[in-house]
């Protein structure tokens, strides 16, 4: 459903996102996943039965919108803070108001933005509030709640996530915008669309360019922008991304996943969100490294190397021109062969380390640089392997009181295939020699 707007913009001097703002919760855009009649919010409202709930999601996209339109629906007095401005103090107040309230019948509606930036002790001073339903809270976070957030209030809560406004919900936006000052923003269709892709789905910052174009001397000539005068008088809008917060990990693990999948475009692109979100190249190059080894192993000796190299060029180059080592390494990464089999092996010899103790390794090959050590039969029979007829002895090496087990399972990938032969044909050695397999 569309606002009802005037025809004409009665308070210029607000700004237009605030002038903008939903008056009823069917005029949200972009989050029918929670507002919808069928789901969360919009059940709740229609059985006028609110719970307490941590609205997640990126900036711009409604979230103090939409709980003071809850409040409104479910006939709830609506009681702001931030916890940027807002101590314990100030709750104590809120909470007390929220009691008198309670005792006439009337309940509230806690909204408490950047929620996650109370502290734990802060954040317990919630609890018996919203257990005994003095406040049903909402709080609004852009961080991952299961990072910042007490899981005691977790527990008492239902974790809503709001998504970024897309293409259509933002376009919707723009349109209310120039119905309400009765003006067509002076761009072409090409800058229109570039408009909506700067704003990166944030509809208060969409709003806020629009406001500066609406103010610009050109559009009284009457000639549209082109995407080119565009981003001349509109600076584009820095990516999100907290090199300390989810972003960050997010981000990684896309780079990760998309080398592991040998996808190089989606790698590529992850890689240059990372770099153009600040992200220090040194990370990435530390995160290359561990990648080869760990997904790529001995499938393509190689990889470690190259993801060294890239290291060390750009140490000496810095950026933006060591940057492209580091791609480089990327693209090499997605491309190779992979394999966890030496992951996977050392795990499990982890985990036999652990059970067996402190088992002597055999005595054969042991040194023996005492008489007492060789009386003790230290490097007794110790076979010498490239002096044997085949390069290999077949001894064991595993401890006397251990059966011999097997780690290292290599793959049919890249080197790996190699290595495979070479240990079939030894454990057929091994059988010649009477030595026990694993």
């Amino acid at each position: 459903m569309e606002p009802t707007l005037p025809l004409f913009d009665e308070e210029p001097t607000r700004p237009l996102a605030d002038r903008l703002r939903p008056t009823q919760l069917d005029e949200v855009v972009g989050q029918d996943h929670l507002l919808a009649p069928d789901a969360p919010l919009g059940r709740m409202v229609a059985q006028q039965r609110l719970g307490s709930a941590i609205l997640w999601g990126p900036p711009g996209v409604g979230k103090t919108t939409i709980a003071r339109l809850l409040a409104d629906a479910a006939n709830l007095a609506f009681e702001p803070v931030s916890a940027t401005f807002s101590g314990v103090a100030e709750l104590r107040k809120v909470f007390a108001a929220a009691r008198s309230r309670r005792t006439i019948g009337q309940s509230t509606l806690l909204f408490v933005d950047e929620i996650h930036r109370f502290n734990r002790a802060q954040q317990d001073s919630f609890l018996p509030y919203v257990e005994d339903g003095t406040v049903v809270l909402i709080g609004a976070t852009t961080e991952n709640p299961s990072f910042e957030l007490n899981g005691a209030l977790l527990s008492r809560t239902q974790v809503l996530v709001l998504k970024r406004l897309d293409e259509a919900a933002l376009s919707t936006l723009l349109d209310r915008a120039e119905h309400l000052t009765g003006h067509r923003l002076p761009l072409d269709d090409d800058a229109r669309h570039a408009l909506i892709a700067m704003a990166d789905g944030d509809g208060r910052y969409l709003l806020n360019m629009a406001e500066q174009l609406h103010a610009l001397p050109e559009t009284e000539t009457g000639t549209p922008l082109n995407t080119a005068a565009l981003a001349h008088h509109i600076q584009q809008r820095a990516p999100l991304y907290d090199k300390a917060q989810e972003g960050h990990y997010n981000l990684i693990s896309a780079l990760h996943k998309s080398m592991r999948g040998s996808d190089p475009d989606a790698a590529l692109y992850w890689l240059a969100r990372m770099l153009d979100g600040g992200e220090d190249p040194l990370f990435v190059a530390r995160r290359l490294v561990r990648f080869a080894s760990e997904d790529i192993g001995i499938a393509d000796p190689h990889a470690l190397q190259q993801t060294l190299a890239a290291w060390d060029v750009y140490e000496r180059l810095g950026s933006p021109e060591g940057e492209l080592a580091i791609a480089q390494a990327v693209v090499y990464l997605a491309t190779a062969p992979k394999s966890i089999a030496v992951y996977r092996g050392f795990n499990a010899a982890h985990r036999a380390a652990r059970r067996t103790g402190s088992l002597m390794p055999p005595a054969h090959i042991l040194n023996a640089p005492t008489r007492l050590m060789k009386n003790l039969g230290y490097g007794k029979d110790y076979q010498y392997d490239p002096d044997t007829t085949d390069g290999f002895s077949g001894a064991d090496y595993f401890p006397d009181d251990m059966d011999r087990e097997t780690y290292y399972q290599p793959t049919r990938n890249g080197y790996e295939a190699q290595i495979g032969e070479r240990l079939r044909h030894w454990a057929a050695l091994r059988r010649q020699h009477g030595t026990p397999e694993g």
